[in-house]
């Protein structure tokens, strides 16, 4: 069994791991910024270590820096979270070849399913359904362009080595995909140091529909059931619950049962995520496969009993996953909060919190990393809690959902978060009739918003 784990992350997914650790008498070391000494993780673990000054370039990502932390507190298995090296192949076989456990899946199947390109194919081969679209890296615009005129506008064009909302861009004719190609290739280069790009159709009413998996190292694979994260501003998701509402059984059905031939064809072990894309006729299509724990993780728990960061420590440590279905019950929201002002295009909004009062109540959880006083840093992803909730059906997780938002006490000088914009969300009639798609935060409310 694995004796100490060095959560190599911040915020509130470092707290989440801690807390798991502590009931499973698993003794957890978290190392830090120095942005980030005396946040609320640092204060819970039973050690710290800080690993570099507060870009994330110079401590969350710097590897060496990550694995002498793991060294010098006797680590035996590094949890990283998601975001920073999470899905960072060359980081888990740095972990392998030190001795250390990386809990996520082995390097080589996080290098394949990475690439978003090689996965496509990967997924192609395994019988999942894809939108048409380019199988390997575009070696220019002109092959590009002439592919994007083939399959029909609106594409998307991607960065392979892409995730977590950047790295694309929406084309809706052949005039604009030139200079759209241009700066897609700029930004994947700027961010992840790797300009390749591909294209893919793009559908305009569309869900985003994710399925959690499970896999062992003994062959044991299993879904644990859909997730609607549709509700996104700028790709990046705000509302995510689960069961995923209007999809028919045989449906949610469908895409387990691929998500799970997807995870056997990729030799796939720990907690991963198959994403798909849902058309109005309940058409699904592959997306991506994220190697890692997911923000809305804990939908998934309420509705399954499950402790997912549990279970990725189990199979980290080798023990088999002992069951081959999973039961859901009621439904789950999160809504996430984030430090930002949804009034000037949500923009970041940091600042110290000189309130912090969060709800509670039945059937509400809340993981976060604020306090009161806590000085929250412009240098790192703006989420500041993650707001959830559980009852026996849609309607009554709706109610307590909105109870909840309105108990929300974060404020401080320069500080302003999207709680209030989360409530107008869920009073609208589309999201209430589960009619809403991955475009409804950039054409519906803006419209709303302008004949109100």
């Amino acid at each position: 069994m694995i004796g100490t784990v060095l959560v190599a992350n911040r915020g509130e997914i470092a707290v989440r791991v801690v807390r798991t650790c502590q009931e499973l008498g698993i003794r957890s070391v978290v190392a830090h910024s120095s942005a980030d000494r005396a946040s609320a993780a640092v204060k819970l673990a039973d050690d710290a270590i800080q690993i570099g000054p507060g870009p994330a370039k110079e401590s969350y990502l710097n590897i060496p820096a990550v694995i002498e932390a793991a060294r010098a507190k006797g680590a035996d298995a590094i949890h990283p979270g998601y975001g920073f090296l999470s899905e960072n192949p060359d980081f888990a076989e740095v972990c392998e070849a030190e001795g250390i456990t990386f809990i996520g899946p082995p390097a080589g199947v996080m290098a394949r399913l990475g690439d978003k390109s090689t996965a496509r194919a990967m997924m192609a081969e395994a019988g999942l359904p894809l939108l048409p679209g380019s199988r390997e890296p575009l070696a220019g615009v002109a092959e590009a362009a002439a592919l994007a005129d083939e399959i029909g506008y609106p594409v998307i064009i991607k960065a392979v080595a892409g995730g977590g909302g950047r790295g694309m861009a929406v084309v809706r004719s052949a005039g604009e995909f030139a200079e759209a190609w241009a700066r897609t290739r700029a930004s994947a280069q700027a961010v992840f140091g790797d300009g390749r790009l591909y294209v893919e159709r793009y559908l305009d009413s569309a869900r985003h529909v994710e399925i959690q998996v499970l896999a062992d190292t003994h062959g044991g694979v299993v879904h644990l059931g859909a997730r609607d994260c549709s509700l996104q501003r700028r790709h990046q998701k705000l509302v995510e619950e689960s069961p995923a509402p209007r999809l028919s059984p045989d449906v949610v059905a469908a895409m387990g049962e691929a998500a799970v031939q997807g995870a056997r064809a990729a030799g796939y072990v720990g907690a991963g995520t198959f994403e798909f894309l849902v058309d109005t006729d309940g058409r699904f299509y592959f997306m991506e496969v994220n190697c890692r724990l997911q923000v809305e993780h804990p939908v998934t728990e309420l509705v399954t009993g499950l402790d997912l960061v549990a279970e990725q420590i189990r199979v980290a440590a080798g023990e088999p996953l002992g069951y081959t279905a999973v039961e859901q019950r009621g439904v789950a929201i999160e809504c996430r909060i984030n430090a930002e002002d949804p009034a000037r295009d949500f923009a970041p909004a940091a600042g110290r919190l000189a309130e912090c009062e969060l709800p509670a109540g039945p059937f509400t959880r809340v993981d976060t990393h604020a306090y009161r006083g806590y000085r929250i840093p412009p240098l790192y992803d703006s989420l500041l809690a993650k707001l959830i909730v559980w009852a026996p059906d849609r309607d009554a997780a709706i109610a307590r959902m909105r109870r909840a938002l309105a108990e929300v006490r974060l404020s401080g000088p320069g500080i302003a978060t999207t709680t209030k914009f989360l409530a107008e969300v869920l009073d609208h009639e589309r999201f209430r009739n589960a009619t809403h798609d991955t475009r409804f935060i950039e054409t519906v409310l803006p419209a709303r918003r302008a004949t109100a």
